[in-house]
């Protein structure tokens, strides 16, 4: 199987670009910086750059520094400016507990909205005061007790809410009712 990721450990943190020392396109010899800004009809510079991409050990890394920089040019992280819109408009709901765990242990990354919000439940369950919170997130003690407010109200709402069966569930029942069969080991986990 082939790493896309980078070799140190986690994320990058923030203003991190010692990564791009280990990218493909800087240590090939034939790193032509022209070949990852081609036209869109040039096929065949974009099938190279992306040939260079598929073996790059940091691809994952400068995919991820391309979208949370908002770069649109060019080819990164093996995928063309047209092929990373989507997740351009995708980035805010991002969750990724690797880069949640990194922010809860003190490290400096680039957090989505989804993960920011992520880190806030998970200091609110763990008790971590709120001015730690607030360090980790580089926002003011008062905003850290906003998230708090917000995270107790959707862990409450969560516990709460009545359990319903979603349309697409009730719609693939069968026509005939059934009761089901009573279960004794849902405390049991494979």
């Amino acid at each position: 199987m082939h790493s896309t990721t980078s070799t140190v450990d986690g994320p990058r943190t923030l203003g991190d670009q010692t990564w791009q020392n280990q990218a493909a396109c800087h240590t090939s010899p034939s790193g032509d910086p022209d070949l990852f800004f081609p036209e869109p009809d040039e096929m065949d510079r974009i099938r190279a750059a992306k040939t260079l991409c598929a073996r790059c050990p940091v691809r994952r890394t400068c995919l991820d520094a391309a979208l949370e920089n908002g770069d649109r040019d060019g080819i990164r992280g093996g995928l063309t400016q047209e092929e990373r819109d989507a997740l351009h408009s995708k980035l805010a709901q991002r969750l990724d507990y690797a880069r949640i765990n990194t922010v809860l242990a003190g490290g400096d990354v680039h957090l989505s909205r989804a993960e920011r919000r992520a880190v806030a439940r998970d200091a609110y369950q763990a008790q971590i005061p709120a001015d730690q919170l607030a360090r980790l997130l580089k926002i003011t003690k008062e905003h850290a007790q906003k998230l708090y407010r917000t995270a107790a109200r959707e862990i409450r709402n969560r516990n709460t809410k009545p359990r319903t069966k979603s349309p697409r569930t009730a719609k693939a029942a069968p026509i005939a009712a059934t009761k089901a069969p009573a279960r004794t080991d849902l405390g049991t986990a494979a």
